[in-house]
């Protein structure tokens, strides 16, 4: 059975990296002393190699090696022989572009869902979504295809902010963007607040974190999902 954490973000303001998900990471890798990242989202012109230390940095405080999936010269037989997968944040675009211009999405869907471990934040659980058509990035890149994992039947918008979250503008919110979505699309949203994630575990999918999941479905309002909520009917 498919075992996966998808969170919004890899760090809340003012925390360390990961520091928030330390116990359910720990849970989620529990039978994997070694996992592979995956680098490709690189957020703010890091290398691959400067992205992997900052996770290599991490995982050392719970005795997890890793190893970035840019390393292997056969990267798909490394997705093949990995014990776990973390996709960090970054760009969608270039991600998306990335694992698709290298043959790997297939791969990784087909890993994460024979029941590898597989944790992704932000740009890396937009990709475990039917299609990364909800990011809020720019296109800085164009993917051959904006197809992606499909490891939950619904997308996710990352970051999600509420209307009323303080930003004084006129333009349009992250809600208003997801309505646009729905006139042309049918695929349900989950609008994944900062300090929440989606789990799924033995065979369930669930709502966690410290905040409710904002749900969008075609013509109809939006709706709130409190943590560990099942997420079901949009399966």
């Amino acid at each position: 059975m498919k075992n996966i954490l998808l969170a919004s973000t890899s760090s809340l303001f003012g925390e360390e990296y990961l520091a928030y998900l330390k116990p359910e990471i720990e849970l989620l890798f529990q039978q994997a002393n070694e996992i592979i990242f995956i680098p490709y989202a690189r957020p703010g012109g890091l290398t691959h190699d400067e992205y992997t230390a900052k996770a290599v940095s991490f995982f050392e405080t719970i005795n997890i090696k890793v190893k970035g999936l840019h390393t292997f010269d056969d990267q798909k037989m490394a997705i093949r022989q990995a014990k776990g997968f973390f996709t960090g944040g970054g760009n969608t675009f270039l991600l998306v572009k990335q694992l698709h211009e290298l043959d790997l999405m297939a791969e990784l869907k087909d890993a994460a869902e024979s029941g590898k471990p597989y944790l992704g934040t932000s740009a890396g659980s937009n990709i475990g979504g039917i299609n990364m058509q909800n990011t809020n990035d720019m296109p800085i890149v164009y993917p051959p295809d904006f197809r992606t994992m499909g490891l939950i039947n619904f997308n996710i918008n990352a970051h999600y902010l509420d209307p009323d979250s303080g930003l004084k503008h006129n333009g349009e919110t992250r809600e208003t963007r997801i309505k646009e979505f729905h006139v042309f699309n049918s695929t349900p949203v989950a609008g994944l607040r900062e300090g929440s994630w989606i789990r799924v575990k033995e065979g369930k999918v669930t709502t966690e974190g410290i905040h409710s999941t904002r749900i969008f479905l075609p013509g109809q309002e939006a709706a709130e999902l409190e943590p560990g909520s099942a997420m079901d009917h949009l399966q």
